[in-house]
């Protein structure tokens, strides 16, 4: 079986990719929640070439996110399908400590 990772980087994007996850649930039937809500079963067919699925039922998008500034993470969260994304999969908020904190800082 294939599986693919998808990753998201920056403002840019993290808003195609929230655009590109609102189609691809709408192409397998899965509902803002992660739940499946479709009618046929060609929707669930390499369904988990994009998706995990968890115990409870659960369609979880295989997806890293990151961003420097917590904001975009925030405005994708609330978004409509924001419920999808693994919280643990994100990785947001790091530029706010390098811009104060230069001095302690070995990133740059």
């Amino acid at each position: 079986m294939r599986e693919i990772l998808h990753i998201q980087g920056g403002q840019c994007g993290n808003q195609i990719g929230a655009k590109f996850w609102e189609v691809v649930c709408a192409e397998h039937g899965i509902d803002p929640t992660g739940r499946y809500t479709g009618d046929s079963d060609l929707q669930l067919e390499r369904i988990n070439v994009y998706y995990n699925e968890a115990s409870c039922g659960r369609f979880v998008p295989r997806a890293v996110l990151m961003d420097l500034e917590p904001g975009t993470m925030d405005s994708l969260r609330s978004g409509p399908y924001g419920q999808t994304f693994r919280p643990d999969n994100s990785i947001f908020g790091w530029l706010d400590g390098l811009i104060h904190e230069p001095g302690t800082s070995r990133c740059l």
